[in-house]
């Protein structure tokens, strides 16, 4: 099992939270508002604990379940309390019309975490083509990216520890693409699935 820090109180983290805790992981949340944050960890049980935000993560992976315009702001003010940890980014830079990324380039947020990090940390990208009630339900095909052979490992083995298939879509800068998934998710939930009780997977054809 793995040792995982959250950092991010909303939703997704309680999701995720939750879903790693009964994988029997140890957890530990950290939040701008201390309070929150020990309201969650409460919440979650399985001994999860607090941090205390901008200081070094307990955890070897360190999840940043944050909204996307916040993700890079906070990985510089962590700066090198990051130091050798495997950073995952699970953010959807949506437009504000959700039909296309907010930043209109090809990057990623999670490309942009890895600029702000310490050089020696490691990011990943994962968990965005999944819509929170799928993550908190269901068992999805969870997408990841990442240039560490090593860090991916630690993400897939967390990844089936959730009761999930991990799949490696490749280095880093196909984060790009992941994120494009995530508008692609979105498009089908408004359009050609009609609602978001679904989730993107691979079908493996027999041989």
């Amino acid at each position: 099992m793995s040792d995982i820090s959250i950092i991010g109180t909303g939703n997704m983290a309680r999701t995720l939270g939750a879903r790693a805790t009964a994988g029997g992981n140890t957890v530990e949340v950290m939040g701008r508002d201390q309070s929150k944050a020990a309201d969650l960890a409460k919440t979650l049980g399985g001994g999860a604990t607090t941090g205390e935000w901008g200081t070094a993560p307990a955890g070897d992976i360190v999840i940043l379940a944050l909204l996307y315009d916040g993700v890079v702001p906070a990985v510089t003010q962590y700066g090198d309390a990051l130091a050798g940890k495997v950073v995952v980014d699970i953010s959807n830079p949506f437009n504000a019309t959700f039909d296309g990324l907010a930043h209109g380039e090809e990057t990623s947020i999670a490309q942009e975490v890895a600029k702000a990090a310490p050089a020696d940390a490691s990011v990943v990208k994962a968990f965005n083509t999944v819509f929170r009630h799928i993550l908190e339900k269901g068992r999805p095909d969870v997408f990841l990216a990442g240039d560490d052979a090593r860090a991916k490992a630690a993400v897939e083995e967390f990844v089936e520890s959730l009761g999930m298939r991990p799949l490696d879509v490749g280095g880093l800068r196909m984060a790009h693409w992941l994120e494009g998934a995530g508008v692609v998710t979105v498009g089908l939930a408004n359009h050609g699935v009609g609602n978001l009780d679904f989730s993107l997977g691979i079908t493996a054809l027999p041989a």
